[in-house]
C-alpha cells in the first residue's frame, strides 16, 4: 500500500508503530472539510429555496437549482476519479476546491434564476470531484486495516450535514441572507486549501487509464436531454411543441450512440455486462427510484413548510429532523443485522414500501395540518429511504466478479444520482402545472388588488402576504394541494420498485462483504473507486467491526493452539519489534497491565518466550508458533473473500492480504517482506 512517507516512524520496538501520525491526522482534518463542503451544499440549500426563489423570480425553475448541481457532480465524478488515478490526486483535489469555491461565490453573486443554475453546474463540477477524491486520498496516506476507521469519520460528516445543513440555510436564510448559503463555503474552502498544500504529502502513484470521454459526456448529455423534457415539457413548452419532441429524439439518439461508444471503450465509464446481470439491472432501477422520491421531496418540502404553514427557514430545517432521524436509524439498524445475519432481502422490499407509504401519508398534509402529524409522516417516509438505501450498493457488490466490483459500485449510486435528478425535475413540472391551474380555479371571477396576479402569486410567494385575509386561504390551500398532489404522483414510482424488490435474487453474502459506510448511503454522487479499494474498504470495516480480542481468538483457533487471546497478540508483537517490555506495552496500548502480565507468563510457562532483563523475547518454539498465527490470519482473509479468491486471483488482492496481514499481526525484522510464507494461501 502506498503510504505518507511521514505517516510513521520507524522504531521497530515502538508498539504505537500502529498509530497515525498527528501530520497525518491533520491532512484526514482537511480531506473532512473539503467532504464537507460538497455535502453541506446538497443539504443547505434545500431551506433556502422558497427564499430564494422569492428574491429572483421563477418558482416554476425552483427545481433547476437542485438539477444543476446533481448533474454536472454526476457526470464529472467519473473523470475525477480516472484522472486522480493517472495524475496524482493532490493537484486535482485542490483544483476541485478552487472550481467549487468559484461556482459558490458565483452562486452567491447571481441576480436571477438562469444566472444561479448555470452557476450551481460549476459548482457540481467541483463537488464530484471533492466527493471522490477526498474518499480515495484516504486509500493513499492510511493503511489498510485502519482505513474503516476514517471512512466512518467521513460517514459521520454525512450524518451531520443531513442535519445541520437544513438548519443552518434556515439560519443563514432568516438572519444574513440566502447569499451566505454559497459563501460560508469560502473560508472553509480556503482554510482547507491551505492545510492541504502544506500538510498533505502523497506519494505518486501513477496508474495509466483509457479515459471514456466521448461516453462520460454522452450518458451526461442523454441524462440531461431526459431532465430538460421532464422539467420544460408543458410547462415552458407544449408537450407536442418541437423543442420537446426534438429534445426527446436528441437523447434517443445519444443513447443509442452511448451502446455503440460503450461496446468499443477500452475502460467503459459504464460497462454493458453488467445489464446482463439480473441483480445488478433491478439494483440500478431501485436505486433510480430511491433517488427520485427521496430528493423530489427533500426539495419540496421546505417550500410546503414556509409558505403553506409560514415557517421560518430556520425551523423548517427543524420539522425536517424526524425525517433525517428516521432514515439515519433505519439504514444504521438494517446494515447491522445484514452484517450479522447475512440476510438482506427484506429491507428493499420493506423500505420501497415502507416509502410508497410515506409519499401516500405525505399526500394527505394540508395547510391545517398538526406539527405531530406532519413530523410522524416525515419520519416514516424516512424510514422507508433508510432500509433500501443502506442495502442497495450491498446487493450489487455481492453480485458482480471482482474485476467489475467497483464500476458496479459507482454504477449503483450513479442510477441513484440520475433518478435524484430526474425526480427533482418531474416534481418541479408537476408542481408548477397544478399550482397555475389551482390558483386559476382559485381567483376565477374575483377581483384581486391592484399589483396583484395569478401569475405573480405563482411566481414569487410574497406577495401571498399582500392579499386581503379573506383571500389567502384559496392561496395557501392551492399551494398546499399542489405540493402533495406531488408526492401522490410519486407513489406508484415506490410501488413499481416494490414489486421489483420481490424478484432481487437473495444470494449468500461473500464474507468480504460488509454493509456499506453512511457516506454511500447519503451521498447522492457516485464515488468511484477501484475493485481493490472496494475489498480494502470492506475487509477493514469487517476487521474492526470484529474487534480485537474476536480477532484474534479466530486467528489462534485455526491455527490450532489454545492461548488466550492476549498471549497470541503478544506472540505478533514480539514478532514484529524483536522484543517487548510488558509494563511499556501496556502503558502504550489499549490491553489492561494485568491482562499482559497473564499473558506473558503463560507464554513463558509455556516455552515461548523467554526474559532478557525486561524484555520478552521469543524462543524457537514461539518463532514457529507466531509465523502459524500469521499465515492463519492470512487464510482468515483469504476465505472471507470467498469465489474473489479462485485459483486466477487477481495480483492485488494477493498483495491486500498479505499487507492486512502485516498490519495485524507483523512480520519478523529478519524476514522480507516477500518471503512471508503464503502457501497456505494456495
Amino acid at each position: 500500500m502506498a503510504l505518507d512517507a511521514h505517516a510513521r516512524t520507524e522504531d521497530p520496538r515502538d508498539p504505537r508503530q500502529e498509530h497515525v501520525s498527528g501530520n497525518v491526522l491533520v491532512s484526514i482534518g482537511a480531506l473532512l472539510l473539503g467532504m464537507l463542503l460538497a455535502a453541506l451544499d446538497q443539504t443547505i440549500v434545500s431551506t433556502a429555496l422558497p427564499t430564494i426563489v422569492s428574491d429572483l423570480g421563477g418558482m416554476d425553475h425552483l427545481s433547476w437549482v437542485v438539477t444543476a448541481y446533481m448533474l454536472a457532480s454526476t457526470a464529472a465524478t467519473p473523470l475525477w476519479g480516472k484522472l486522480g488515478d493517472q495524475y496524482g490526486r493532490k493537484r486535482l483535489f485542490q483544483t476541485a476546491i478552487v472550481i467549487f469555491l468559484v461556482g459558490s461565490a458565483l452562486c452567491g453573486m447571481a441576480q436571477n434564476m438562469p444566472q444561479l443554475i448555470a452557476f450551481r453546474a460549476v459548482q457540481g463540477l467541483g463537488g464530484g470531484g471533492l466527493m471522490v477524491l477526498s474518499m480515495a486520498i484516504v486509500g493513499d496516506i492510511v493503511p489498510p486495516r485502519e482505513r474503516g476507521r476514517y471512512q466512518g469519520l467521513f460517514g459521520a460528516v454525512f450524518g451531520a450535514t443531513s442535519v445541520l445543513g437544513p438548519l443552518l440555510g434556515g439560519l443563514f436564510t432568516e438572519h444574513l441572507s440566502w447569499r451566505w448559503v454559497f459563501y460560508v463555503n469560502l473560508p472553509v474552502g480556503v482554510v482547507a486549501l491551505a492545510v492541504i498544500a502544506t500538510a498533505l504529502h502523497i506519494p505518486r502513484r501513477a496508474t495509466p487509464h483509457v479515459i471514456d470521454y466521448l461516453g462520460t459526456f454522452l450518458i451526461a448529455s442523454v441524462a440531461t436531454c431526459l431532465v430538460l423534457v421532464a422539467s420544460l415539457g408543458g410547462t415552458t413548452w407544449a408537450w407536442a411543441s418541437p423543442q420537446i419532441v426534438g429534445l426527446a429524439v436528441l437523447g434517443v439518439v445519444l443513447a443509442v450512440a452511448f451502446v455503440a461508444v460503450e461496446r468499443r471503450a477500452a475502460e467503459p465509464v459504464l460497462p454493458l455486462k453488467l445489464f446482463r446481470i439480473r441483480t445488478f439491472t433491478l439494483s440500478a432501477v431501485i436505486s433510480f427510484i430511491v433517488g427520485f422520491a427521496m430528493f423530489g421531496a427533500m426539495t419540496y418540502l421546505p417550500t410546503f413548510l414556509q409558505v403553506v404553514h409560514g415557517v421560518s427557514p430556520t425551523m423548517s430545517g427543524v420539522h425536517m429532523l424526524p425525517m433525517v432521524a428516521g432514515m439515519l436509524l433505519s439504514s444504521t439498524v438494517s446494515g447491522q443485522i445484514v452484517s450479522r445475519t447475512g440476510r438482506w432481502k427484506v429491507f428493499p422490499i420493506a423500505g420501497t414500501g415502507v416509502t410508497a407509504v410515506g409519499l401516500l401519508l405525505l399526500h394527505q398534509l394540508d395547510e391545517n395540518s398538526p406539527t405531530g402529524e406532519m413530523s410522524a409522516f416525515f419520519f416514516v417516509f424516512g424510514l422507508g429511504l433508510g432500509l433500501v438505501m443502506q442495502v442497495l450498493v450491498l446487493i450489487v457488490q455481492n453480485a458482480v466478479s471482482y474485476e467489475d466490483l467497483g464500476v458496479a459500485t459507482s454504477g449503483a449510486t450513479f442510477f441513484r444520482s440520475i433518478g435524484a435528478s430526474f425526480g427533482v425535475a418531474i416534481f418541479g413540472t408537476v408542481f408548477a402545472n397544478r399550482l397555475g391551474d389551482k390558483l386559476a380555479d382559485a381567483f376565477r371571477g374575483v377581483d384581486l388588488p391592484a399589483g396583484v396576479s395569478v401569475d405573480a402569486l405563482e411566481a414569487d410567494p410574497r406577495v401571498i402576504s399582500e392579499l386581503p385575509p379573506a383571500l389567502r386561504p384559496p392561496v395557501l390551500h392551492a399551494y398546499a394541494s399542489s405540493i402533495t398532489d406531488v408526492f401522490l404522483y410519486a407513489a406508484p414510482v415506490a410501488v413499481l420498485g416494490f414489486v421489483l424488490a420481490w424478484f432481487l435474487r437473495e444470494d449468500r453474502l461473500r464474507g468480504s462483504v460488509t454493509a456499506p459506510d453512511v457516506t454511500e448511503t447519503l451521498a447522492s454522487n457516485p464515488v468511484e473507486r477501484s475493485s481493490y479499494d472496494e475489498v480494502c474498504r470492506a475487509l477493514s470495516v469487517l476487521g474492526t467491526r470484529e474487534g480485537r480480542r474476536e480477532i484474534y481468538r479466530r486467528i489462534i483457533a485455526r491455527a490450532g493452539y489454545d492461548l488466550l487471546p492476549a498471549a497470541g497478540w503478544m506472540l505478533l508483537r514480539i514478532r514484529r519489534y524483536g522484543s517487548v517490555e510488558p509494563g511499556v506495552l501496556a502503558e502504550r496500548s489499549p490491553v489492561p497491565l494485568p491482562v499482559i502480565l497473564e499473558a506473558g507468563r503463560q507464554l513463558e510457562e509455556r516455552h515461548l518466550a523467554v526474559r532478557e532483563g525486561l524484555d520478552l523475547v521469543l524462543t524457537a518454539r514461539g518463532g514457529e508458533v507466531a509465523e502459524r498465527l500469521a499465515a492463519a490470519r492470512e487464510e482468515s482473509l483469504a476465505e472471507l473473500l470467498g469465489d474473489w479468491w479462485d485459483p486466477d486471483r487477481p495480483t492485488d488482492l494477493v498483495q491486500l492480504v498479505r499487507d492486512l496481514t502485516t498490519e495485524l499481526c507483523g512480520s519478523s525484522r529478519e524476514q522480507p517482506h516477500e518471503d512471508r510464507p503464503t502457501a497456505r494461501l494456495g
